[in-house]
């Protein structure tokens, strides 16, 4: 059986180097953890990656605090 490469990985990675949890991102955007794992399961568009990355960084801020 082959293995599929996972989608969003560059979220995934870059919420784990920054300690904050995908749950906590999905509380951020406003859905709950199993509508952001779902979304998480098709490649995003870019411009939803970015607001995405972009919410990481603020929460790795305000963790930091």
């Amino acid at each position: 059986m082959l293995k599929q490469a996972q989608s969003n990985k560059d979220i995934r990675e870059a919420a784990a180097s920054a300690g904050v949890f995908l749950w906590q991102v999905a509380e951020a955007i406003g859905v709950t953890d199993g509508t952001f794992s779902r979304k998480l399961r098709r490649e995003l568009p870019d411009d939803d990656k970015a607001a995405i990355l972009q919410i990481i960084q603020q929460l790795s801020s305000s963790a930091k605090l």
